[in-house]
């Protein structure tokens, strides 16, 4: 059958062959889906897309979060432990009134190591945020193993010093040590207020 599209009536499609009512019915159905695809689901799978993503993220939240969950009790132990490490370090740190005896002890490492002081000088106190900083200029005069010695017996002590700046130099036929010994105090908690508000 040979059809020309001018032989079609618009007006009684009822009497179209089935050929061109099926053409006609698939060309408003593709329309319809591509309107439908266009306006209203094209949308819909970009935001399907993004969700997706959140969902890719928040996983990634989850799993980490999950495994944090698992290991609370461990770090829990962990923090406890930390804790009385620190409190075992502060303990190490001489609070006002131990002072004077940590710069006694210091001076006595140096005189029983067979060292002659020529300079044992505390210097201003520095405030830190928990603790404050006090150096010391030193100046010894002895032998190499005596300078030893000392650095060892002040690494021995109770109480945390450490030795900074340190240069040693010929005078005559002995050393002379020149150094900084720094050692520190735990502030109390009105000092650290009053230091902060300075």
């Amino acid at each position: 059958m040979n059809l020309e599209l001018d032989q079609l009536d618009l007006s009684d499609v009822a009497r179209w062959p089935a050929a061109a009512r099926a053409v006609v019915i698939l060309f408003l159905m593709g329309g319809v889906i591509f309107l439908g695809y266009w306006f209203h689901t094209k949308d819909q799978l970009l935001e399907l897309d993004k969700v997706e993503q959140q969902e890719t993220d928040l996983r990634v939240i989850f799993e980490k979060k999950a495994q944090q969950a698992a290991n609370l009790e461990a770090y829990e132990q962990q923090l406890e432990e930390m804790r009385e490490s620190f409190g075992a370090m502060l303990r190490q740190l001489p609070n006002k009134t131990e002072v004077a005896d940590l710069l006694v002890d210091v001076s006595q490492t140096g005189l029983a190591s067979g060292l002659e002081f020529e300079l044992f000088k505390p210097q201003q106190e520095n405030p830190r945020e928990f603790y404050a900083e006090l150096p010391i200029s030193i100046r010894v005069i002895g032998e190499y193993h005596e300078f030893g010695d000392f650095v060892s017996g002040v690494a021995a002590l109770p109480r945390i010093v450490t030795l900074h700046n340190v240069n040693i130099s010929r005078v005559g036929n002995m050393l002379a040590m020149d150094l900084t010994a720094k050692t520190y105090r735990y502030l109390e908690s009105e000092e650290r207020t009053e230091e902060a508000a300075q």
